[in-house]
C-alpha cells in the first residue's frame, strides 16, 4: 500500500504547486501593473491655476483663465488700517502692468480682526466705488484653518508663509508657481521690479514662439 500512498500524495501536491504558481504569477502581474501606472499615469501636480474659485456672486470660476500671466494674489479687507494704502497701490499696479500680462486677484477674508464683515457683493461694490478697482474681487473665503480655500492654501504651502494679517501678497508665475510674497506694510515699489521681470519673460517667450 505504500506505493499507492506516495502516488496519492504526489497527485495532491501537483494541484497545490499549480495554485502557487498561478498566485505568484498574479502577484507579479499586479506589481508590474502598479509600476506601470506610477510610471505613465502619475497624478497631475497642481499649480495655482489648476484650482477653481467663486466670484463675488458665488459662480464657479476656473483660475486656468489666468494661466500665462503674472498674478498678484492678495487677501483683502475693507476695514483695516492698510485698506486705503493697499487698494490704491494695487489698482495703480494693475493699471500700470495689466491686463494683458498681469492682473491682481483679490480674495476678501474676515479672519483678521473681523475687518471684512460684509457680503462678497458688498465688498466688490466697496472696492470699485471707493478705489475704482478694475481687477477681480472674488468670493469671501477663509485662508486659515481646516476650512481654508484650496487655492489659497496652495499659496501658503508653496511659500511656507502664512498670512498674519490682511493684504499679504503672493506673486504667481505664468506657470502657476509662487515666486515671492510681501507683507502688508511693504511698499508697492518693492513689488514692481519682480512683476516687471516676470512680464519681460512672458513677452520674450511669446516672441520665441512666433
Amino acid at each position: 500500500m505504500e506505493p499507492l500512498t506516495a502516488s496519492c500524495a504526489l497527485k495532491y501536491s501537483v494541484p497545490k504547486a499549480r495554485v502557487f504558481v498561478v498566485f505568484l504569477s498574479m502577484a507579479l502581474c499586479t506589481t508590474i501593473l502598479c509600476l506601470l501606472q506610477l510610471r505613465f499615469f502619475k497624478p497631475k501636480i497642481k499649480d495655482f491655476y489648476s484650482f477653481e474659485v467663486k466670484d463675488s456672486r458665488g459662480r464657479i470660476i476656473s483660475l486656468e483663465k489666468y494661466r500665462g500671466k503674472a498674478t498678484l494674489v492678495v487677501n483683502v479687507a475693507s476695514y483695516c488700517q492698510y485698506t486705503d494704502k493697499n487698494y490704491i497701490a494695487l489698482q495703480e499696479l494693475h493699471r500700470e502692468f495689466g491686463p494683458s500680462h498681469f492682473t491682481v486677484l483679490a480674495f476678501p477674508c474676515n479672519q483678521f480682526g473681523e475687518s471684512e464683515p460684509s457680503s462678497s457683493q458688498e465688498i466688490e461694490s466697496f472696492a470699485k466705488g471707493n478705489y475704482g478697482v478694475t481687477f477681480p474681487v472674488f468670493h469671501k473665503i477663509k485662508i486659515l484653518g481646516s476650512e481654508a480655500d484650496p487655492a489659497f492654501k496652495f499659496l501658503i504651502d508653496s511659500s511656507k508663509k502664512e498670512p498674519r494679517w490682511n493684504f499679504w501678497k503672493y506673486l504667481v508665475s505664468p506657470e502657476g508657481k509662487v515666486v515671492k510674497f510681501w507683507r502688508p506694510e511693504e511698499p508697492i515699489e518693492s513689488i514692481k521690479p519682480e512683476v516687471t521681470s516676470l512680464i519681460r519673460q512672458i513677452i520674450m517667450k511669446k516672441r520665441e514662439d512666433l
